[in-house]
């Protein structure tokens, strides 16, 4: 009897899951699912781009993973069992359940409206492909000189306040930043971001906290009222609400707890990668939610399974940050070289080499996630008679 995996969620966590697993495991000996809502694998990291007008190649899930050994499935989760190990979904045809022998739980997060008023009413997010055809479609429809104010100073806010300036030169675009403007940054990330800043005419709200979000407006801590006709909320993400309703121990955050394997730390046969995970890096910090953290974690977890089940060695390998990769608008970039705990260091790459070296990223992460069985040696190996889940103190004394 084969060997049910089945694998929640096609972003790139979970797609390269999926894809590692296959050059893995001996196909006869396991049938490996795949489950998503869209039947394109979205290029998250871009839909900044989306917003801006541009086009994105698309990636039809189907036929990425034709061959490869794993059955793409397009439907919504509706709920898992993780004590009965079977997952309610609802597809074309209907709702049904999928049982499973081992689960990758890969679904990811969506935006976090903080709980601000007005916020879910009256502002635009781009955390989704469905989000970010939305405003773009709003931002179209702007005249010259009207205002567009995206809130977040991290990463997201500030790739997407850049690109619109730069797609937009007519529109005045603000950004309102909780603390200073990239005060994660190196000294000579943090000059280059505010140099971009004024070269693109973007106005830089700092240590600003929006405390309402009106249709025409974002009001501060401060009584001040910016004028918006567009809102961009991009203050962070929250996690896909499902785990929590399930049995599995999760965070405060709604993070399914694992292991350094990525393995549950309540339901063995369960794993989470990507920021369904709270999992841990450097010093036993949490991982940030970001592709840079998803991806290894879609590694660990798919390693880890394969050799659990044909009672191979189990591999721990380490999760670090190597560098952050900032786009800002097509033409220019900041790649801020950071420790393995994420803090930056004094050295940084700007312009239009950081924005090259920026697209390769991209690129190449996509490239993975289209190319399942390409690139790593493929090594399948067959299954253990009678595999079981090994407790962490078994595998300690391996």
């Amino acid at each position: 009897m084969q060997h049910r995996i089945v694998v929640l969620g096609a972003g790139y966590s979970g797609a390269i899951a999926a894809g590692r697993l296959a050059k893995r495991l001996h196909r006869e000996d396991v049938a490996i699912t795949l489950v998503n809502a869209e039947s394109d694998f979205v290029e998250r990291v871009r839909m900044h781009q989306v917003a801006a007008g541009q086009e994105l190649r698309h990636r039809p899930l189907a036929e990425m993973f034709a061959g490869t050994g794993v059955t793409f499935r397009q439907a919504t989760v509706a709920s898992v069992d993780a004590d009965r190990r079977s997952v309610a979904v609802t597809g074309p045809d209907g709702a049904e359940e999928l049982e499973y022998d081992t689960l990758v739980y890969a679904l990811g997060s969506g935006w976090n409206d903080q709980g601000v008023p007005g916020t879910a009413e009256h502002a635009h997010e781009i955390g989704s492909r469905p989000g970010a055809l939305r405003l773009r479609e709003r931002l179209a429809r702007l005249t010259d000189g009207q205002p567009v104010v995206v809130v977040g100073g991290g990463l997201t806010g500030v790739e997407a306040a850049t690109e619109i300036a730069e797609a937009r030169p007519d529109l005045d675009v603000a950004l309102v930043a909780r603390g200073g403007l990239g005060d994660w940054l190196s000294p000579k990330g943090r000059r280059h971001l505010r140099g971009v800043c004024d070269r693109l005419g973007i106005t830089v709200h700092e240590h600003t906290d929006v405390t309402a979000v009106e249709a025409d407006s974002v009001g501060t801590a401060d009584g001040t009222s910016v004028p918006a006709a567009v809102t961009v909320w991009a203050t962070g993400f929250a996690v896909h609400p499902i785990a929590r309703a399930t049995t599995l121990e999760v965070s405060a955050t709604g993070q399914i707890v694992v292991d350094r394997t990525m393995r549950s730390v309540s339901h063995p046969d369960v794993y989470a990668v990507g920021d369904a995970a709270l999992a841990a890096g450097p010093g036993d910090m949490p991982l940030r939610m970001s592709c840079a953290s998803g991806v290894p974690t879609a590694w660990q977890a798919a390693d880890a399974i394969a050799a659990r089940l044909t009672g191979g060695k189990v591999p721990e390998v380490p999760l670090r940050y190597f560098n952050q990769c900032i786009s800002l608008g097509r033409k220019d970039g900041l790649i801020q070289f950071v420790t393995p705990d994420d803090r930056a260091v004094p050295r940084a790459l700007t312009g239009r080499f950081a924005a090259f070296y920026k697209e390769l990223i991209c690129k190449g992460a996509a490239w993975g996630v289209a190319n399942p069985t390409i690139g790593l040696p493929v090594r399948r190996h067959r299954i253990a008679p009678h595999p079981a889940p090994a407790t962490p103190a078994a595998e300690a004394t391996a």
